[in-house]
């Protein structure tokens, strides 16, 4: 018996240290072994094959599949590891090439295609819906459906009768209706026909997605996933994504392209329970959300640290990263991050680049986000969050922290929209930024909103949400930088060792901007005895007649900052490192600005990872080494 279990021993562990490689092909059979020799002919068969330590390799071509892994890793080191073979292009579509179509009139064609071609999903009967979703305008219904030419999509019209129109080249459409054995699609195809083009449909809701929470230690790596008929994802309902962790720990999404998802690109978010969408739109419904998330294994040990890097995000009509407390202490950097929710489509509370409730100790850095309706949106508890190192341009909003009572670390981020802030919170500390637009500051929101116990889940004390406590330090304001807004506020507001040229508005003193978030009847009337306090403004270099003409350039496939500096600035002002010692606490937790591992913070590089000087460091996110305009890699 002794021999038998030395045996036994013996092979287990020699399966632990030489994982297995799974290989899955185009050209493969799933009655194979799945070896190299022997592949797979799908993602989902290696799938239910693999077990912690494996590597699941996928070769070249386009898989139309949607994968849902029945178990994860055991730990860190002991993952299951699905990627796509080195050097070749692997591709997993949620949707189907459709033929077959007939013409109809103008531009418009149609086809029709048995109900049985779904399966149990059919997305052209599947309505969007969700808390905080807007149909536009109110009776309007969208469907998770999509219709694709050549790889981009047609737009959903909102009558049979519009899509029967002629097409405008620049926003074709599609309208399909079902009945009991059928769909129909009609679609516009401008000086195209559809028959020789490729034109492909929504079938499968996600490409990557677990049907069950705790599924841990997933990684996926370097594969192009797009079409999927995702759903609405609100912070108090199952958040599914294109790709999604579904309420699991320890994931690695990263070198991927993920693409057109009718809601969401890829989701960190929130399991399901029967309250979903349930009578939890509002502030007293998420703390019920929340204290039910805390109950179901919400807590470091469990869920999140998930790490999000290298992927190119787009074409998502909701958000590009969304995560309802299932991202907490999660790494999001090197990621670009464009074209969400440009389309307009519908309306709702939950569109933007990255969309985080519950961001506890989140890492976001080293991002490049545009063309998107907002940035990036930190809403509720992002506690200990660090927004660092990111080039933001062309959004309707670059940054909204919302109902959030920090401490909150912005440090040399290059904000150049229009609009760079959207504050409702307090707790933040805006440090080497670069200013470029405006800032929208909310006075007062009388909200009741969680803060933590440090580096935790664990809920101290609700409290509502007075505008201010916000340092900013050294900071460089371009463009039509404007920080009037913040003037005053209900709490202290400081800005030190800042420089102002040409165009901006420093926070001059004066009337309280009395801008509200969600305000109680009551609240209203409490406001009116509050005593707004002037920000305090210390060693500011103002140069009027200094342009710093800010601009973002796109050269031979990189992006350059093109920017005006003045070496003087640092002999005209002095300027202190930033440091935990540096900054004041934030208030309402009454917590100190560390790093998310609860070391000591220290601000002693630059965007592009060149030290400060620590006696004397630069304004702005670059230490300057000489003057006049200058040209900047920034991504």
């Amino acid at each position: 018996m002794k021999k038998v279990s030395c045996i036994v021993l013996f092979l287990f562990i020699s399966i632990s240290l030489f994982p297995e490689e799974i290989h899955v092909s185009v050209n493969g059979n799933d009655k194979n072994k799945g070896s190299s020799e022997s592949p797979f002919r799908t993602i989902n068969r290696a799938a239910d094959k693999a077990m912690p330590g494996d590597i699941i390799i996928v070769h070249s071509g386009v898989y139309r599949e949607q994968i849902i892994p029945p178990r994860g890793g055991n730990s860190e080191t002991e993952r299951i590891i699905y990627q796509a073979a080195p050097g070749e292009n692997v591709e997993i579509n949620g949707s189907e090439i459709v033929k077959n179509w007939v013409k109809v009139q103008n531009d418009t064609w149609s086809v029709k295609i048995s109900n049985s071609f779904f399966g149990t999903f059919n997305p052209y009967s599947d309505l969007i819906r969700g808390d905080w979703f807007t149909p536009t305008p109110k009776d309007r219904k969208y469907h998770t459906g999509a219709v694709y030419l050549n790889g981009d999509w047609l737009m959903e019209a909102a009558s049979q009768s519009e899509v029967m129109r002629p097409a405008d080249k620049n926003n074709l459409l599609w309208y399909a209706t079902v009945d009991s054995t059928t769909t129909t699609i009609l679609a516009q195809f401008k000086d195209a026909d559809p028959n020789r083009e490729t034109v492909e449909i929504n079938v499968r809701q996600t490409i990557f997605y677990p049907d069950k929470p705790f599924i841990n230690f997933i990684t996926i790596r370097g594969f192009k996933m797009q079409h999927a008929a995702t759903n609405w994802a609100p912070p108090t309902a199952e958040q599914m994504g294109l790709v999604g962790t579904h309420w699991s720990r320890g994931w690695i999404i990263e070198n991927n392209v993920v693409q057109y998802s009718k809601c969401v690109g890829i989701s960190l978010g929130k399991y399901g329970d029967e309250f979903d969408n349930k009578d939890t739109e509002s502030a007293i419904g998420y703390v019920g959300t929340i204290n039910r998330a805390l109950a179901f294994g919400w807590n470091k040990g469990t869920i999140g640290s998930h790490i999000v890097r290298n992927n190119t995000i787009a074409f998502c009509e909701q958000a590009g990263i969304v995560g309802s407390m299932g991202c907490a202490f999660s790494i999001i950097h090197n990621n670009i991050i464009h074209d969400i929710h440009v389309r307009k489509l519908f309306t709702g509370a939950e569109m933007a680049g990255i969309k985080f409730h519950g961001a506890i100790d989140v890492q976001i850095f080293n991002n490049h986000i545009y063309r998107t309706t907002l940035g990036i949106w930190l809403d509720w508890m992002a506690q200990g969050a660090q927004v660092k190192n990111n080039l933001m341009h062309d959004n309707s909003l670059d940054l909204f922290l919302e109902v959030d009572h920090g401490p909150m670390l912005i440090s040399n981020n290059i904000f150049l929209s229009g609009t760079n802030l959207l504050m409702n919170s307090s707790g933040a500390a805006f440090v080497h930024n670069l200013f470029g637009g405006n800032m929208n500051v909310i006075a007062y929101d009388s909200r009741l909103t969680p803060y933590h116990k440090p580096h935790s889940t664990f809920v101290e004390k609700l409290h509502d949400n007075p505008g201010g406590d916000v340092q900013f330090v050294n900071n460089l304001f371009v463009n039509q930088g404007n920080a009037s807004q913040y003037g005053s506020a209900m709490l202290p507001v400081t800005f030190d060792g800042n420089v102002f040229t040409k165009g901006t508005v420093r926070p001059v003193t004066g009337k309280l901007q009395e801008r509200f978030g969600e305000m109680s009847t009551e609240a209203k009337e409490a406001f009116k005895k509050m005593q707004p306090q002037d920000a305090r403004e210390i060693n500011s270099l103002i140069k009027p007649d200094f342009d710093g003409m800010a601009k973002v350039v796109f050269e031979n496939g990189e992006y350059f900052l093109d920017l005006a500096l003045d070496k003087s600035w640092l002999t005209e002002q002095k300027r202190t490192l930033v440091t935990t010692n540096s900054l004041r606490n934030a208030l309402v937790p009454d917590l100190p600005f560390v790093n998310t591992d609860g070391s000591q913070l220290i601000i002693d590089k630059d965007y592009s990872g060149s030290l400060r000087n620590k006696e004397n460091p630069s304004p702005g996110p670059f230490e300057i080494t000489k003057s006049g305009r200058q040209r900047i890699r920034v991504f």
